[in-house]
């Protein structure tokens, strides 16, 4: 009888080996079969996951630009536009404006013609001795004045100043009660002319943003007992974004008996925030400077943009705004980017 043969260890392992492999191949099969179904499927349905990763950034890109955007403060100023008349020129648009930043052509964001922002401005009178025998004057025509232009949004706060800077009525739209601020006017000694700007342009700083600013002030540019000088009463106007009218009341008519060096002042600090000085022939004048005054308040261009490049915190910027036409422009020549100053 034939002794049964049976498989050696050895053949065992053999067969073990080709079914282990044999089952690989089965399962890379399956895989690829699988993997091969999936391509088809994505490349009916869309691009592949790379490409839309890489749309995500390019959207998150922009988004994060946006965010930078945002966090740049939009510079915002007004233009006055004069004619060859002296009177505002309406209807322009924002192709006939450019505005510069330290010499750097900005994009206009905002053109507003003939602006309806809310107004705050401060009024000073000056009360100085050499001013006792116009102050009557003076506090009719600016009575008049506040009745002209005085809206219900706006608000505006008397001040006197002589050897010291008074406060007569606070910020308010209330006319009446301005108009009888005026009346309690007392004439003094010297003349704080510099801290009559600083101080006004503390006062509106501390009113709500997003309107303007603006100081009218009456005096005869004499300058005796102020504390702050010059360049710190000129900064802190530009630092409140408030806009200088000056209307210099001259009792002589004489260069030599009067403040030339203060009338020089004024009105260098005026051209930088972009206000004006008047210098009434007579006082009968006066009150056509006030007019002037309001006319030009009401007919003011806004105009915003983000600066680009994106300006250093605590500096102030150099500013310059051209029209084309045959116009005069005024506008402010710097503005403070805000942060401590450098």
């Amino acid at each position: 009888m034939p002794i049964p043969s049976f498989p050696s260890v050895f053949h065992h392992k053999v067969i073990a080996r080709r079914a282990a492999r044999h089952g690989f191949r089965l399962r890379a099969a399956i895989a690829l079969g699988f993997f091969g179904a999936f391509l088809a499927l994505f490349a009916a349905v869309g691009p592949n996951p790379l490409a839309a990763r890489d749309g995500r950034t390019e959207e998150n890109d922009q988004d994060q630009r946006g965010r930078i955007r945002s966090e740049v403060t939009l510079v915002s100023m007004l233009a006055s536009v004069l004619g060859k008349d002296g009177r505002p020129v309406l209807g322009l648009t924002a192709d006939q404006f450019e505005v510069y930043e330290e010499g750097v052509k900005q994009k206009i964001e905002v053109l507003e013609p003939e602006t309806q922002q809310p107004l705050d401005l401060a009024l000073m009178i000056d009360s100085s001795l050499s001013e006792i025998k116009e102050l009557e004057f003076e506090g009719d025509a600016a009575s008049r004045f506040i009745q002209k232009l005085v809206r219900p949004a706006d608000r505006l706060a008397v001040y006197e100043f002589a050897d010291a800077v008074t406060q007569l009525a606070p910020f308010s739209s209330n006319v009446p009660a301005l108009q009888a601020a005026l009346r309690r006017i007392v004439p003094g000694d010297g003349t704080a002319l510099y801290d009559a700007i600083f101080l006004g342009s503390q006062g509106l700083t501390k009113n709500p943003a997003g309107r303007r600013r603006a100081i009218v002030l009456v005096t005869d540019a004499g300058e005796t007992t102020s504390r702050a000088d010059f360049e710190t009463a000129r900064r802190a106007a530009l630092r409140a974004d408030a806009l200088l009218y000056t209307i210099v009341v001259r009792a002589v008519k004489n260069e030599g008996g009067r403040n030339t060096a203060g009338e020089h002042a004024l009105e260098t600090i005026a051209d930088s925030t972009g206000g004006a000085t008047y210098f009434p022939d007579t006082i009968a004048q006066l009150g056509d400077m006030f007019d002037l005054i309001d006319r030009e308040l009401r007919t003011q261009y806004r105009i915003a943009y983000y600066p680009d490049p994106r300006p250093p915190a605590g500096t102030f910027r150099a500013l310059e705004v051209r029209v084309k036409c045959e116009c005069q422009v005024r506008s402010r020549k710097a503005y403070y980017s805000g942060g401590r100053l450098d």
